[in-house]
């Protein structure tokens, strides 16, 4: 019963409804772009730039849809057919399945949270505040499960605590670097700035206010924490993974539109998530749940030492 209407129900479910709605999204983006079609237009801050016309990403600028297509692409190929894959094993208690899903739902989380406050309103806003709070709900529900099962959760020396600190550490000081920069061409251009046509910097104030913190934070836990931290650690570089590979399809969605290079962003993000994955293997290796393969309510209760003195005179 737990298991139907508890925590790993509720996640399980979640799961399967966030994979859906993603993919049906991520559709809608991929093949609902439009013809092609744009015109040259003005920002009210003076920027000269390409809009697109038609399709559910109208009225954005055409670098921006053809980076949005490509992160679509990957989400409708790869990571919503992943968290629906994962939503059965959530229901049986699985705890892999369970730390993939948490990834997945804060891959989600990010994805909708810059979609919906980044896109010029289209047909797509209601799914993207949708997937965003099912993506928050996720996190929450599957996050307090594998808290709960903590005391369950072995975790091997063999966790590779220092190599993944240093790598979310080293991306988080890139994303650092390289937004810091852009934000100072921004303020500090002569003429208009280039926003795209966006009023202001939306991806470099998620990165950097959501992103690097939760980085941070998490590179410090899986050096000096437990099982807890090391279990919620795990679910963040799947995210970290997933995030990654999605940003290198988008630079490369990007550049066949645009024609314009862009060698650097898709060789760092794809060597981060190649990086990443190769850490995943050796992360989930390193543990185990003493309670996997035993339903909840079936667990085997300790007698009460009156039991045991009846069942066992002396």
């Amino acid at each position: 019963m737990d298991r139907l209407f508890g925590r790993q129900g509720t996640g399980a479910t979640l799961a399967a409804l966030l994979g859906i709605l993603g993919a049906v999204a991520a559709a809608f983006g991929v093949f609902g772009r439009g013809d092609g079609a744009f015109v040259t237009v003005t920002s009210a801050r003076g920027e000269v730039y390409e809009m697109a016309t038609s399709g559910v990403y109208a009225f954005n600028a055409r670098q921006l849809v053809a980076e949005g297509v490509g992160w679509d692409v990957f989400t409708l190929v790869v990571v919503a057919p992943l968290l629906l894959a994962a939503a059965p094993f959530v229901a049986r208690g699985s705890l892999r399945a369970t730390i993939m899903a948490l990834g997945g739902f804060g891959y989600f989380a990010y994805c909708y949270l810059e979609y919906a406050v980044t896109w010029a309103i289209g047909p797509l806003f209601p799914a993207f505040v949708a997937g965003l709070a099912l993506s928050v709900l996720g996190l929450v529900v599957v996050g307090a499960e594998l808290i709960d099962r903590a005391g369950t959760i072995t975790v091997e020396e063999r966790y590779p605590r220092r190599r993944w600190a240093a790598l979310a550490l080293g991306m988080g000081g890139l994303l650092v670097v390289l937004w810091a920069g852009r934000i100072a061409d921004a303020l500090g251009a002569a003429g208009a700035p280039q926003l795209h046509g966006e009023m202001t910097l939306t991806v470099q104030a998620l990165d950097l206010g959501l992103v690097v913190p939760i980085a941070i934070v998490v590179a410090l836990a899986t050096v000096r924490g437990g099982s807890v931290a090391l279990v919620l650690s795990t679910g963040f570089a799947v995210m970290f993974a997933a995030m990654s590979a999605a940003i290198g399809s988008m630079m490369i969605s990007s550049w066949i539109v645009t024609r314009i290079p862009a060698v650097e962003p898709i060789t760092v993000f794809g060597l981060a998530a190649a990086a990443s994955l190769l850490l995943l293997r050796p992360m989930f290796g390193a543990m185990s749940d003493a309670t996997r393969d035993q339903p909840r309510d079936r667990v085997a209760v300790m007698p009460a030492p009156s039991q045991i003195a009846t069942e066992h005179p002396r």
